[in-house]
């Protein structure tokens, strides 16, 4: 496998550790974070691998999907959970989304958060 594709494995990898750490700490608005950032990086792995291209600078998951020409590939509840988890990227950044977030960001929500973002990693991983 290409070092570079490596890399993006390794971090979705390592955000993903870092999501499952901040909800066994119970800080919630960071699952939400950690989550999309796993699913941003191993979108950029696959991305990289099909394309072999540098993956845009950019965090809009259905973007990176859709430039990398695997977004159809998704089914319908594949495509839901990425519009789930576009929000929690940028919304978690600023002070007057965090408490819309909070809100919504119970434990059991941030539990299905993770094991979808798992699924969804593992799904990515079969086809590199």
């Amino acid at each position: 496998m290409d070092e570079k594709v490596k890399y993006w494995l390794e971090m979705s990898d390592y955000d993903l550790v870092t999501a499952q750490s901040m909800l066994d700490s119970k800080r919630y608005l960071y699952v939400g974070f950690m989550c999309h950032q796993t699913v941003e990086k191993i979108f950029k792995a696959l991305f990289l691998f099909r394309k072999n291209e540098t993956p845009p600078l950019i965090h809009n998951l259905s973007m990176i999907s859709q430039k990398g020409e695997f977004y159809n590939e998704f089914s319908d509840s594949q495509k839901d959970f990425i519009d789930e988890l576009e929000p929690l990227n940028i919304e978690a950044r600023y002070p007057i989304h965090k408490e819309k977030i909070f809100k919504m960001l119970t434990e059991a929500k941030c539990n299905d958060l993770l094991i979808k973002t798992r699924e969804l990693q593992e799904w990515v991983k079969t086809k590199l």
